[in-house]
């Protein structure tokens, strides 16, 4: 393996990193004084502010292609995008995932960034034309409308919402919650999951459906909250949808095309996170050791204390392991697709979040009461990183993807 970057993926890294630290960095205090302004579910000015910034230096849907269209003549439907591979794109996470609103600024946040490659994958002209263009010039944002209240959602054939169809409509009934996003103001649409044959096979009677969220039936019942946060002004909003009336035009790919649509939507989306993380776990580390060097007890400073030495130098090497099982990860999805990368992404998906989590704790316990208040950033960041072993498929889910994977190895036939 060759473990040196090259020029293109270092330039990249380093334009983001460059711009974190000029642009982002210095605003954190802003944007907490915005958000505690006025109406919490109101959008930033702040962040419209730093997505001008971003755009006019070519730091936009990173990890999406340019595209005018399916006709070259059309200049009047455009699309910008660096179409960074998944290594390249692995990188540049790390760096925005260090400030947890950054990756917005930059138009890469979750789940606008997986919902613009179903659009771009698997919408139609009219879909990419109404939906995908305001997503990709920031105009607008989405929600993805998966998971369920009243059912196991690992397992998702239980998925009990009604996409049926009656004529040239099709009618969407059920309840969705953990719909990330869903708070802001500017979030227009939701890519909703549900079943559409009844009678089906288990992995063929799921359909995915465009709902404007502003169409008749939808009802946002409450804004969840993670550990008392409510991540405002973005948010997780638990849905009722009673007999939406959509035209048939608004499905996605075809009838039954649902599980397919959300194993090409969720590969890219785990690792994405699991980038992120690893951005996260450096900050922890980072503010624990700068706490750890800068207070003394006992007679001398904390940091020559046996178990911090510890702690710290597993630190170091948990983070370098995950950053190289998610590069390794994100490589085998660009030489040879998602589905060869599978187990990969499996392992980085149970990994990443368990690493971080461990070292925001030990960061909190080395800040004492700082640790769990509001004077740092360890007790959000812990409580957001702790829905990670759940998103996306939880942790057991994908042990036991790779369970099976290692086990298949001894098995006949």
């Amino acid at each position: 393996m060759n473990f040196e970057l090259s020029e293109k993926q270092r330039a990249m890294r380093d334009r983001v990193k460059a711009f974190m630290e000029r642009e982002v960095r210095p605003r954190q205090d802003d944007f907490h004084a915005q958000v505690a302004e006025g109406d919490r579910w109101d959008a930033l000015p702040l962040i419209d502010e730093l997505k001008d910034k971003a755009r006019s230096e070519g730091l936009w849907n990173l990890f999406m292609p340019p595209w005018d269209g399916d006709d070259p003549s059309d200049d009047g439907f455009e699309f910008e995008g660096e179409q960074l591979t998944n290594l390249e794109y692995a990188l540049c996470a790390e760096e925005m995932g260090r400030v947890e609103w950054a990756s917005e600024v930059f138009n890469c946040s979750a789940p606008d960034t997986g919902n613009m490659e179903v659009l771009l994958r698997y919408g139609s002209r009219e879909q990419k034309e109404q939906w995908l263009a305001p997503l990709m010039r920031g105009e607008i944002r989405s929600a993805f409308l998966m998971t369920e209240p009243d059912i196991a959602s690992s397992d998702a054939t239980n998925i009990s919402c009604s996409i049926l169809r009656d004529g040239n409509e099709y009618v969407v009934d059920g309840r969705k919650w953990w719909s990330t996003g869903a708070g802001d103001p500017r979030c227009k649409l939701a890519i909703v999951m549900g079943k559409s044959d009844p009678e089906g096979s288990r992995h063929g009677s799921q359909s995915m459906i465009l709902v404007p969220l502003d169409a008749e039936g939808v009802t946002k019942e409450r804004m969840l909250t993670v550990y008392g946060y409510d991540h405002a002004p973005h948010g997780h909003a638990e849905f009722t949808l009673e007999k939406v009336r959509l035209p048939a035009s608004n499905i996605l790919l075809g009838e039954g095309r649902g599980f397919e649509i959300a194993q090409g939507r969720l590969g890219p989306g785990r690792i994405h996170h699991c980038m992120r993380t690893i951005g996260v776990a450096e900050e922890a580390l980072e503010a624990m050791c700068r706490r750890l060097t800068s207070r003394s007890a006992f007679g001398k400073p904390i940091y020559k204390h046996s178990v911090w030495e510890e702690r710290v130098a597993h630190a170091r090497i948990e983070i370098e392991m995950c950053r190289l099982l998610c590069l390794k990860a994100a490589d085998v999805m660009d030489r040879a697709g998602n589905k060869a990368a599978k187990t990969e992404i499996a392992m980085i998906k149970v990994q990443a979040p368990s690493m971080a989590l461990t070292i925001i704790d030990d960061a909190i316990q080395a800040h004492g009461g700082a640790g769990v208040s509001q004077d740092t950033f360890l007790a959000g960041a812990w409580a957001s990183l702790r829905t990670l072993r759940l998103a996306d498929g939880p942790d057991e889910v994908h042990a036991r993807t790779i369970a099976r994977h290692e086990f298949g190895k001894y098995l006949e036939g």
